[in-house]
């Protein structure tokens, strides 16, 4: 009876484990709504292989991608890059059949949006606008429809770097770990900008006692994470090719350490991009494009400090977002310019790259995010 048990759970085991998958979803710079622009693939736990699942055309330059907390939805910077033109649109994915579908758009309140984040009560969606600097907040409803927003707040002051800087460039949307803060990170005026954010409220975003961070001038702050143990923050400058670390301490934030992304090779025309940090807290990667196209690696100390250990190519260009698997076994790049993407292990121990699984060529691909099903 007791072997006959045993059986019994190890089977039903090997079959929850066999009856899960790992999809990777990208968007693209399609240019041409006749063309596919949202992609689902499969991802192979072992050999790290892709295999493309199905596709969505209709759509124009779906350019980042964020997934609703259960999985369900799929929301996506759409129209960006087009005069006078931004929306925020949501897709309905369905992992038993395999099936990609649009539910809905709305206005992204801004031109050329380029972030989108949801709230951990799935209810909220949050949008950044790069071009003329802007944020705006939409309800979300139980079946993935964007609501129209019912915020928008426009930024306008610049900095010193004219040719980047003439005005506000909000670039990223960031939510604190406890998710009752609002981080958006802004290129053009050197600020990491900072709102409170109640759910209980019809107009959530709220005054923060510290409304903005200010980044070094000219450094260019694009995107920000956190580290698992909420004590760190980290925002990657995309104008000058470093790294800012802060101590997080119950929505203060102070500076630690500045540190480059970039190699003693360069020292001009960064154009840093993208920030992630492994699930177990041990390594930060990111990504540099222009003359680089790699991505930093870095070991992080315990007091929150970074020591870059390492640089992995990416084999491609313009590497504008790339994702980490749950577990942080796998490593996926998007190359923009070269329209090709990359899976790489990860080394636990060292935290160094390896690629595995091939090229997979995706025109104009722009954002990754992975989901286990």
């Amino acid at each position: 009876m007791k072997n006959s048990l045993s059986l019994t759970v190890l089977f039903l085991t090997f079959i929850h484990l066999h009856s899960q998958n790992t999809y990777v979803f990208f968007g693209s710079f399609n240019r041409d709504k006749t063309t596919e622009g949202l992609y689902v693939y499969k991802l192979d736990p072992n050999k790290g292989k892709l295999s493309k699942v199905t596709s969505l055309k209709g759509i124009l330059n779906p350019s980042f991608l964020t997934l609703s907390p259960n999985g369900r939805y799929i929301f996506a910077c759409t129209e960006s890059k087009i005069p006078n033109a931004g929306s925020v649109s949501s897709f309905k994915f369905n992992p038993e059949n395999e099936t990609l579908t649009f539910i809905n758009s709305q206005k992204s309140g801004g031109e050329n949006p380029v972030y989108v984040t949801v709230h951990k009560n799935g209810k909220w969606l949050v949008n950044a606008n790069y071009t003329e600097g802007s944020v705006s907040v939409y309800p979300l409803a139980e079946d993935g429809t964007i609501h129209p927003y019912v915020q928008n707040f426009q930024f306008s002051e610049g900095s010193i770097n004219k040719g980047r800087q003439d005005r506000s460039h909000v670039h990223a949307a960031v939510f604190s770990p406890d998710f009752k803060q609002l981080f958006l990170p802004d290129l053009g005026a050197d600020k990491i900008r900072s709102y409170m954010f109640d759910t209980d409220k019809a107009e959530p975003l709220q005054p923060a006692e510290q409304p903005y961070i200010q980044s070094p001038l000219g450094s260019g702050p694009r995107h920000f994470t956190f580290h698992p143990n909420g004590k760190f923050a980290y925002g990657i400058n995309e104008l000058s090719g470093t790294i800012n670390a802060y101590r997080y301490d119950n929505s203060d934030m102070e500076s630690i350490q500045i540190i480059n992304t970039h190699t003693d090779r360069y020292k001009e025309d960064f154009e840093s991009s993208d920030i992630h940090i492994s699930p177990d807290g041990k390594f930060l990667y990111a990504s540099n494009r222009g003359y680089e196209n790699d991505i930093a690696i870095f070991s992080i100390y315990e007091d929150g400090t970074l020591k870059n250990i390492g640089y992995q190519t990416t084999f491609g260009k313009q590497l504008r977002v790339f994702d980490m698997d749950e577990t942080g076994k796998f490593l996926i790049v998007t190359n923009a310019a070269t329209g090709n993407v990359f899976v790489f292990r990860r080394n636990h121990e060292t935290g160094l790259l390896k690629k595995v699984g091939g090229k997979t060529k995706i025109d104009g691909v722009s954002s990754v995010k992975i989901r286990k099903y």
